[in-house]
């Protein structure tokens, strides 16, 4: 890790979802680092208590992104307390939600997809002049299996087209930063033991849990291709992290390759296009 882990110290980094599993070990990663780290999560009283438990400079912002109103309120806050940011780690998921969001949309498609790429824009004006910021995107190997129809976002479903969509956004934006300080990556963790099958049967968690714990996938290894693609001095725009082992479930992080459906350009456009007419925030790229 300290190969690659170069962080200069002050550096502010958002981190979604950050008081559990990935995200909390990113953040607490980033904080030990030097990083300011902000934790925007769904839950104040949980974020508190994990910012208790990073024992750094953190700060912690609520956020649901199932709500497009609470991606806006939380966006302001984060841009009047800092003017600037260097790191957006979009991390928060879930998978097996049930029901749909505030506005309408399947759960884990809303909150996955749509509430991260409202968040990426509602803030993105505030990495543009930074030099080496970044934005990084958890996405995951079930995208290989994701399927999107950006004419109607509002039957899009499922965990493995959230992160499809994930990538084809990571993949646009990367694109549209070209010519500025900032550049977007991707990564995703592999197999990691984490909360994020909280809403599963308990056999079907039970299984991924046992899987992940067998291959050594703690949600700490789970976190270094984030890390990774958030602090590796040679990682460039567009790039995609994951475990480089067996199947990319385990492994140190490495360069990995993407399905060729997320590198369909039309299908990024599309998607982005349609992204900003469903979530009604202006982008400035």
């Amino acid at each position: 890790m300290n190969k690659w882990f170069r962080l200069e110290k002050g550096r502010v980094a958002v981190v979604t979802g950050a008081n559990t599993g990935i995200g909390f070990e990113t953040a607490r990663a980033l904080a030990h680092r030097g990083a300011r780290v902000v934790l925007a999560c769904r839950d104040p009283e949980k974020a508190k208590d994990a910012a208790r438990r990073i024992g750094r400079e953190t700060q912690v912002v609520r956020l649901d992104l199932a709500s497009l109103d609470s991606v806006r309120e939380a966006a302001d806050e984060v841009r009047g307390r800092h003017d600037r940011i260097d790191l957006l780690i979009n991390n928060a998921g879930v998978t097996n939600a049930p029901g749909r969001t505030a506005d309408g949309f399947e759960m884990q498609f809303g909150v996955n997809h749509l509430g991260h790429f409202a968040w990426t824009a509602l803030l993105l004006d505030r990495l543009l002049d930074v030099p080496g910021s970044r934005v990084v995107t958890v996405s995951s190997i079930a995208h290989r299996f994701g399927r999107i129809d950006p004419d109607d976002l509002k039957a899009a479903s499922g965990y493995p087209a959230s992160k499809l969509a994930n990538l084809l956004f990571a993949y646009e934006l990367a694109k549209r930063l070209r010519g500025t300080e900032t550049v977007s990556l991707a990564a995703h963790p592999g197999g990691a033991a984490t909360e994020i099958f909280r809403h599963s049967s308990a056999a079907f968690r039970g299984a991924n849990l046992a899987i992940a714990r067998l291959f050594g996938r703690t949600p700490a290894m789970g976190a270094l291709p984030t890390l990774r693609a958030a602090a590796d001095p040679a990682a460039s725009n567009g790039e995609y992290y994951g475990p480089g082992g067996l199947f990319e479930i385990r492994g140190y992080p490495e360069l990995v390759q993407s399905s060729a459906r997320s590198h369909d350009a039309d299908l990024q456009k599309r998607l982005w296009e349609a992204s900003l007419r469903a979530t009604g925030a202006g982008c400035p790229v």
